[in-house]
């Protein structure tokens, strides 16, 4: 019904390529997934009410994390179940060859031992979730003559992000390093890079353009409880 290969629904194409991902139900109109991984739900509609429909026909599933591709249906459905913090994103991929790394960045991956540092300097995730990342192998850390500048990491649904340089390291560049490098070992693994940035983000959405990514023409909501 709907192409995955599309840009905006490369998130529900990651889960599924990976097997944590499943089709839940579908109508005429729209498509429910869920990933076991990050326990959240992908609703794929048009710009109808079918959207509204296949949640209303769903109601019995505790849907805490939710993504939805059309961002009107996605703020009916924000009031209509009470969820508390949405955001507005572009999805974006890159599509390009292989990014080439500067060599004198070198990097490894974080390990239990680096949580007090990363829950310390990042809370836009929970601590239990940013150990499972690391848990995962899927935080990378980025080093300069032996000194820590910063990380980047993938989210527990699949894009990339959990980027951070340290204050005394940020305007040298580190930060396309770094997505350089996620984007490569994401290439590597078989898969499309991909992430989202806040739609009013604008030096996250030039960093992405300055590397190469293409943004979505439509933009995705995030909700959660």
């Amino acid at each position: 019904m709907f192409e995955l290969d599309r840009l905006e629904n490369l998130g529900v194409k990651r889960i599924l390529d990976r097997g944590t991902g499943k089709l839940v139900s579908e109508n005429e109109g729209a498509v429910l997934y869920f990933d076991s991984l990050s326990e959240g739900y992908f609703l794929i509609c048009d710009g109808g009410d079918a959207g509204l429909r296949l949640l209303e026909e769903n109601q019995q599933l505790d849907i805490r994390l939710l993504s939805v591709t059309n961002v009107p249906t996605g703020l009916k459905i924000f009031e209509k179940y009470d969820f508390n913090e949405k955001l507005n994103c572009y999805q974006l991929a890159y599509y390009g060859d292989v990014p080439e790394l500067n060599p004198s960045l070198k990097f490894r991956w974080a390990t239990e031992k680096d949580l007090p540092v990363l829950t310390a300097s990042y809370d836009l995730v929970s601590a239990e979730e940013m150990a499972t990342i690391v848990e995962r192998q899927s935080m990378l850390l980025g080093y300069e003559d032996e000194e820590m500048v910063g990380f980047i990491g993938e989210h527990l649904e699949g894009s990339m992000g959990l980027l951070l340089v340290f204050p005394e390291y940020r305007r040298k560049g580190y930060a396309s390093e770094l997505e350089k490098a996620y984007m490569k070992h994401t290439m590597e693994k078989g898969y499309i890079p991909f992430g989202q940035v806040v739609e009013d983000n604008m030096a996250s959405l030039e960093l992405q353009q300055k590397l190469g990514f293409e943004r979505s023409e439509e933009k995705i909501i995030w909700m959660w409880k």
